[in-house]
């Protein structure tokens, strides 16, 4: 059973996390934006680029949404006295498990299917 501290421990780790990606978010925004091209001054390969950095930023982006919406889902377990256990078999996740990651909602053998 995760302790109080060990509870306290995880739930800093998740506000680290929202914070790295929030920075990330940020000092990637401009690599998100609509690629505008200037036909006259821009290559055709350059163009090809730049639209395959705006893709790989936009997926990028993608991910960190996914991850911040585990990160409010896991809160919310710890909020309601549910964190730590697998969402599948009501199991205890191992603590080493939540270490390597403490947004993960089940445990191996859940997660293996």
């Amino acid at each position: 059973m995760i302790t109080d501290k060990q509870q306290a421990d995880f739930r800093e780790h998740l506000d680290r996390m929202e914070q790295e990606l929030e920075s990330e978010t940020a000092q990637t925004k401009t690599s998100r934006n609509t690629v505008t091209l200037d036909q006259q001054s821009t290559g055709r390969l350059t163009r090809m680029d730049a639209l395959q950095q705006q893709a790989m930023a936009n997926a990028s982006e993608a991910r960190r949404r996914a991850l911040r919406t585990r990160i409010k889902a896991a809160r919310a377990r710890m909020d309601e006295g549910e964190y730590g256990y697998c969402l599948e078999c009501g199991e205890e996740i191992p603590l080493d498990r939540l270490t390597f990651d403490p947004t993960l909602p089940t445990c191996l053998t859940c997660a293996r299917g």
